[in-house]
Formats: structure tokens, C-alpha cells, sequence
């Protein structure tokens, strides 16, 4: 079956990750209709006309609306930021247990409207979640999408188009894996202004022979963000926002483009029924074809721990 054309979007959840996402979504004109739903419904109505006010010098026209699960009807597709943070002293199991039986009642009632849309999960831990999601709905793999990579692999752009004195947009190189402690950046496949980044770092090693050093110390630095900037101020929201934003731009715009979401493995690196970051041609029918990346034999040992890493998550969750 055809999945719901158009471009209204529904966002389930108005807190800052959502909102950061509505406001990217107002801005880049991505959509004639959003509706957004919280349980808030004082947060939400506040959101709601906050985001309209926005509107008249944003250059674009954008029908925000306070929603219900009967928005999902004629969705083309439905962001879920809801969830709940890790409390003190939880662990990941029991936070992943609260979150799916969230989501449980969150995609009763999505489906009970009718939806055939694109799903995209931005709740951690997102692999996870969006494995989940996939099992509760019954939607078919290509519609149900995680934002997987997308935000470590900007942070990891940022970092090294910052080392290398060169916009973010001319570096080609991802982070993939679990959005998360075992996720890896892919150097022998990245490159930085057309020359590939494994030959940038011989060259600079000649003169400089702490670069394999500084890549390590970069790649950290890129993998803990989210924790720098909690520390600070409480929550991500920007990067994650626009991140969203540019996956829904590739859906929506039927681009064919490449982003590491977290989607489903089915064959691709040695791997089966398993959501997880790797490069993926994204285009109007969601998920067209996972990029299996040639990793090179230490990269591929990386992935495949963090990928049993999120199989071990889950079977000990027993979903």
C-alpha cells in the first residue's frame, strides 16, 4: 500500500527536543501543516501559539495546531520526541522498560487513527525505541526510522572541519552504530574536500605525529558531547532539532539522500533484525536501500560490538 502523500507532519512531545524541531520545521518551510501533541495540554497550547507568533517573519506559511491522535489519519509522517530521562540510580533497562510502555500506548493510538505514514523516533536510547516501535506498530521496516546518527555525525563534522580550518559541509564522514558509548567514527571510508581523509592524516602525521592521538581525543569529545552540554544546561536540543529537520526534509522532498539513521539491518554487514546507525538512502517511501559501508576489519569489529551491544539491550529487556 502507497504510504499517506502530502506533507503534514505530526510531533508527538513539546518539550525542548520537539520544539527545537517544530521551530527548524516553521523556519525551513517544511511543512503546510503542523500538529503537535503532549499530554501537557497547557505546554502544548503554549507551544502552539508561541510557534504562530513566529510564523509572520519567518518568510513561510506553516498551519500550527494543538493535535490529537486523529492528526495521524492523513500524516505523512509522525516525529515522536516523547519519553522519559533516566532517573538517578536507573538503569538502562528499566529506563528502556518505562519508555516502551510509553510508546505502547503512544502507537495504540497512532495506528488506531489510520496511520501509513513515515515514523521517525528521536527518543533514547533511540535504536532501541525504534525497534520497538517498529514491533508495536506492524509498520513495514522502510516506515519506521530512528534518528540514529545524524546529530553525532554533525558533531563529528563540526570537530573536523574545525581541526582542518574547512566548513563542515565539505566534510564526508560519518559516525555509525548505536546512538550512544559504542558507536565509532568511520575514517576509511570519510574524506574532507574531495581527498580522503585517511590520506589527510598520513600527510599530517609527517609534520604533526599526535594526529592519530588528536583524531582519539576529537572523537571522544564528539561522542560525550550530549553529556558536556546537559552538564551545562540541562538538555541537546538545537543540533537534534535541525537533525530531525534535515531527515524530514530528505522524506518529504523525496532527495534519494544519504543520512545515518538507525534502520533495519536485514543481511547488511552480517546482520539481522536489528535497528542501528548506518548510512541510508532516504527518500519518499522512508527507508529505499541501508548503505553497507567497506569498513575496514577494526571498524567492523566496532560495529558488530555495538551492534551486540543493542541486541544484548534488547534480549535482556525481552522484547
Amino acid at each position: 500500500m502507497t504510504v499517506t502523500q502530502g506533507n503534514k507532519v505530526v510531533l508527538i512531545g513539546a518539550g525542548a527536543v520537539g520544539t527545537a524541531f517544530a521551530y527548524a520545521l516553521l523556519n525551513q518551510g517544511l511543512a503546510d501543516h503542523l500538529a503537535i501533541i503532549d499530554l501537557n495540554e497547557d505546554l502544548v497550547w503554549a507551544q502552539v501559539e508561541d510557534l504562530n507568533h513566529a510564523i509572520p517573519f519567518s518568510g513561510q506559511h506553516m498551519n500550527v495546531t494543538v493535535g490529537t491522535y486523529e492528526d495521524c489519519r492523513d500524516a505523512a509522517l509522525v516525529v515522536n520526541c516523547a519519553g522519559v530521562a533516566q532517573r538517578d540510580g536507573e538503569t538502562r533497562i528499566d529506563l528502556i522498560a518505562r519508555n516502551a510502555a510509553i510508546f505502547e500506548s503512544i502507537n495504540k493510538d497512532v495506528m488506531a487513527n489510520g496511520f501509513n505514514g513515515i515514523y521517525v523516533v528521536a527518543a533514547n536510547p533511540v535504536d532501541v525505541l525504534t525497534y520497538i516501535t517498529q514491533k508495536q506498530t506492524g509498520l513495514p521496516a522502510n516506515q519506521v526510522i530512528g534518528s540514529g546518527t545524524v546529530l553525532d555525525t554533525a558533531r563529528w563534522r563540526h570537530n573536523l572541519g574545525q581541526f582542518f580550518d574547512i566548513a563542515p559541509s565539505a566534510v564526508h564522514a560519518h559516525i555509525i552504530g548505536e546512538h550512544g558509548d559504542t558507536e565509532l567514527p568511520v575514517l576509511s571510508t570519510g574524506s574532507i574536500g574531495g581527498v580522503p581523509l585517511r590520506a589527510m592524516l598520513e600527510a599530517e602525521a609527517k609534520t604533526n605525529p599526535d594526529i592519530y592521538t588528536q583524531m582519539d581525543e576529537m572523537f571522544v569529545r564528539t561522542r560525550d558531547a550530549a553529556y558536556d552540554i546537559i552538564k551545562r544546561k540541562g538538555n541537546t536540543a538545537f543540533g537534534i532539532g535541525n537533525a530531525l529537520a534535515r531527515i524530514t526534509r530528505a522524506i518529504l522532498r523525496n532527495e534519494d539522500v544519504v543520512l545515518p539513521v538507525s534502520a533495519l539491518l536485514q543481511g547488511e554487514y552480517g546482520l539481522d533484525d536489528l535497528y542501528i546507525g548506518t548510512p541510508t538512502v532516504l527518500n519518499r517511501t522512508g527507508v529505499r536501500n541501508v548503505v553497507e559501508l567497506r569498513l575496514d576489519p577494526d571498524e567492523l569489529d566496532k560495529f558488530r560490538h555495538s551492534a551486540n551491544t543493542l541486541r544484548n539491550v534488547i534480549d535482556r529487556a525481552k522484547f
